[in-house]
């Protein structure tokens, strides 16, 4: 069996925290981003922007911006409310979850905005 790799992280060091899957690759570009916004289009599933503060980020809720997009497909439109919610909240950090409706749960969420990245 292969040697699993041990990622330090720590509440007092928040540059190592890790917000969920896409968290421990590399930082993802527009274009990577692009294409999973257009994947939660494709599965049907409800776009919503969230944001919290860095010291809450591991609170089981977070704020939400707005209501969920339900049935919003255009990408442009999706991340635009994006990057509103960075604007009006740049020390906060904010994720897009894409809510399936048929599990009654999320399909997906991902942290696009770090606060000390702005």
């Amino acid at each position: 069996m292969s040697e699993m790799q041990d990622y330090q992280s720590s509440l007092t060091d928040e540059a190592s925290r890790k917000f969920e899957t896409f968290s421990y690759l590399p930082e993802m570009s527009r274009e990577g981003l692009v294409k999973q916004v257009e994947y939660i289009v494709s599965k049907g599933w409800n776009p919503a922007v969230e944001h919290t503060e860095p010291e809450n980020a591991f609170a089981h809720y977070w704020y939400m911006w707005k209501l969920p997009m339900f049935g919003e497909t255009e990408v442009d439109t999706i991340l635009g409310e994006v990057d509103a919610c960075h604007v009006a909240h740049p020390g906060n950090h904010v994720r897009l979850v894409g809510y399936d409706n048929y599990a009654q749960s999320q399909g997906t969420s991902m942290v696009i905005y770090r606060a000390n990245s702005a």
